[in-house]
């Protein structure tokens, strides 16, 4: 049930886009749609809130803890005789704190490692949210670039439809022979076959489009390649400054030299202070506070062994920057040799229709005359339908590779495309938990406030 279902919505979808009244989405409100409708956004920011408590619990880390505690106990001392044991009730209630004094550095340092650690992901979601709509373009030029391709077909079947009839209508004359009529015959049942392909073909593009952009189809109108005047050397030396893998990688680099940095302060000696108080069932109270300094002496190697792990983890991460770099360097160039094919290709089309319409109008009309004959009319058909297709699809990757220039630059964003959506702000979330805020502050239950209303969207 659940099939049928889901394929009557799919023919009654199919219908509607097909339907010349059906109200064409733009390409703007397409992406805004898909950004607005996004799971996968969700997730990153959820993942990027998370990344933010990090920093919270770093602080948090440096801050005094006090702690509390009630305990109550009941002891009889066995050996006295019989008449003369008694329970004793004990009852003690206590305060205890503590707070580090001097680290070596270490909590700051752990501080400041969170807060890259935010900011690389901070570009992680910007990413994402360039795949998002990088694919969102992908599937609102593959919707178009399938709806006329069924349009092309279906023109191209009703083409042959007439040269089959008139093929016939020549035969019973005597003008042509059995196999002028076999051969419109032949055209006609493919040229129904490619149809049924391309109907399928967009049926196909139509769920695409519902998952990447939140809703079906129902239309997709004309649309323009996007702006693109950098020279491909400019674009990569601006890509290779801006994009969000190249600096969520950076950002990753400067946590793994700040873990160094930890790692050498770890053998620091630390300073503690510790106190408490108390009072029992008699209320009688009692404090103490003390100072403790410390700090290792020996530790199997552990120490050494963890300093070289750290060190080995920058070097990675470096190595890592440098594979990002060139591999963005690597996808501007392939962008750019992609958009010149494809424009390349869309002027050839233009040309190459000119020409073969002008062919096809010339042989259809010398085999009215009976100088051609119905398969040289129908080749001649088949090579304008060949480029009206290539230009439809040049057409549609020049499009796609005019969005994936500005992927690769890292441009491909709702602020950078002025997008009418309400965008994320990453610092928000941070700046309420930045400084680790109590859980019964004002600005915890700011927090409260906050999670509740994302829980509810």
């Amino acid at each position: 049930m659940i099939k049928r279902n889901r394929f009557a919505a799919v023919a009654v979808a199919f219908v509607a886009f097909a339907s010349p009244a059906a109200q064409a989405e733009t390409l703007s409100a397409a992406l805004t749609a898909a950004y607005n409708n996004s799971g996968l956004l969700e997730q990153n920011r959820a993942l990027l809130r998370a990344a933010d408590e990090d920093v919270a619990l770093a602080v948090g880390a440096t801050l005094p803890v006090i702690n509390w505690s009630i305990s109550a106990s009941s002891s009889i001392n066995n050996a006295l005789p019989a008449s003369q044991r008694a329970a004793t009730n004990t009852a003690i209630a206590a305060i205890s704190g503590s707070f580090t004094l001097y680290d070596g550095g270490t909590g700051r340092l752990a501080v400041d490692a969170q807060k890259e650690l935010v900011l690389s992901t901070r570009q992680t979601l910007i990413g994402v949210e360039q795949d998002i709509l990088l694919r969102a373009v992908q599937a609102y030029m593959n919707v178009r670039r399938d709806q006329e391709f069924v349009q092309l077909r279906e023109s191209n079947v009703r083409v042959i439809t007439q040269e089959f009839r008139a093929a016939q209508d020549r035969f019973e004359v005597g003008e042509v022979t059995r196999t002028d009529v076999a051969s419109a015959e032949a055209r006609l049942a493919g040229a129904r076959s490619l149809l049924a392909a391309a109907q399928g073909a967009l049926v196909k593009s139509m769920e695409e489009y519902n998952a990447a952009i939140g809703h079906m189809p129902s239309g997709a109108a004309a649309v323009s390649p996007a702006p693109v005047s950098q020279t491909v050397t400019e674009a990569k030396d601006y890509a290779v400054r801006n994009h969000p893998s190249v600096r969520e990688v950076q950002h990753t680099v400067a946590a793994a030299e700040l873990n160094i940095q930890r790692g050498e302060a770890a053998v620091m000696p630390s300073v503690t202070i510790d106190g408490s108080i108390s009072t029992n069932q008699d209320s009688v109270e009692a404090g103490q506070i003390g100072i403790s300094v410390g700090g290792p002496i020996y530790a199997g190697g552990q120490i050494a062994s963890a300093m070289r792990q750290l060190i080995a983890r920058r070097d990675a991460a470096r190595s890592g920057l440098y594979l990002t770099m060139a591999s963005v360097e690597q996808q501007v160039g392939n962008a750019y040799a992609s958009l010149q094919i494809a424009r390349a290709s869309r002027e050839a089309s233009d040309r190459q229709i000119s020409a073969a319409r002008v062919a096809f109008e010339g042989i259809r009309e010398e085999a009215t005359l009976g100088s051609r004959t119905t398969l040289e009319v129908l080749n001649a058909e088949q090579e304008l339908l060949d480029a009206q297709a290539s230009r439809i699809s040049s057409q549609a990757d020049e499009v796609i590779a005019s969005y994936a220039v500005l992927a690769a630059m890292g441009l491909l964003t709702a602020e950078h495309l002025r997008l009418p959506v309400q965008q994320y702000d990453p610092a928000a979330y941070y700046n309420l938990v930045k400084d680790a805020p109590p859980l019964l502050s004002e600005q915890g239950r700011a927090l409260d406030r906050v999670l509740r209303a994302i829980g509810e969207e």
